[in-house]
């Protein structure tokens, strides 16, 4: 049990939710850790401090590992204070391009995954007055050609807006992140142009986390000082 606040990350192994994650501790911030990679996970906890940090396996396609990791965070920290639904891949652009079974699994992570992280959260953030925090991306602004990626983003910016609503009144906030392009394992190979790093976009989950009750920072949209899209 402790007074520092919980958040709990998804994709929390690497990239923007690793770094989100160092961030938060040192903000304060105790951090449940939820991907697929646990031996990913163990490391970041090490680093952390497991007083501080809490690795649960997590398949967020899978409503009952959310439930569980959940409620291992609970458990551990005493409370729930915020989510960050962070799990996502793409694809390549193009319709000829990837396997059916890769859209789909796609789809249901960037999409249904981050619905199954508000359904397994919302009881607990709607009745503490708590924040929701949901990775979107530039390719949620503007349709890109041949990508189904884009489409999964503009479906998670809608579902942001939905959530807002529905929680409306209730004390609850809603935060979308849009970035552009992120030099992180999201990518087969390193950006040309210099992008964004995983800990500027922490830095701004961590902004809209700390501003006061009565601010809601619904939509903040980053992208690289280069880049043209």
């Amino acid at each position: 049990m402790t007074d520092r606040k919980t958040l709990l990350i998804t994709g929390a192994s690497t990239g923007i939710g690793a770094a989100t994650a160092r961030a938060a501790v040192e903000a304060g911030w105790n951090v449940g850790l939820a991907a697929r990679s646990r031996d990913k996970l163990d490391a970041l906890v090490e680093e952390l401090g497991a007083e501080h940090a809490l690795a649960a396996t997590c398949d967020v396609t899978e409503f009952g590992d959310l439930e569980a990791a959940v409620a291992a965070t609970k458990e551990r920290f005493g409370g729930l204070h915020a989510v960050f639904a962070n799990a996502g891949f793409g694809a390549a652009r193009g319709f000829r391009e990837e396997s059916p079974e890769q859209w789909r699994d796609m789809v249901l992570t960037n999409v249904l995954g981050a619905a199954l992280t508000i359904r397994a959260t919302i009881d607990d953030l709607s009745e503490g007055a708590g924040h929701f925090v949901i990775t979107g991306s530039v390719a949620g602004r503007r349709p890109l050609p041949g990508s189904l990626y884009s489409s999964t983003k503009f479906a998670v910016g809608a579902m942001a807006e939905s959530l807002r609503q529905e929680l409306n009144g209730t004390g609850a906030r809603v935060t979308l992140v849009a970035p552009g392009m992120v030099d992180t394992p999201f990518f087969d190979t390193k950006p040309e142009m210099e992008a964004l790093h995983p800990e500027d976009i922490a830095n701004a989950v961590l902004w809209a986390l700390s501003q006061p009750a009565r601010v809601d920072v619904n939509d903040i949209l980053i992208r690289p000082t280069a880049q043209d899209g």
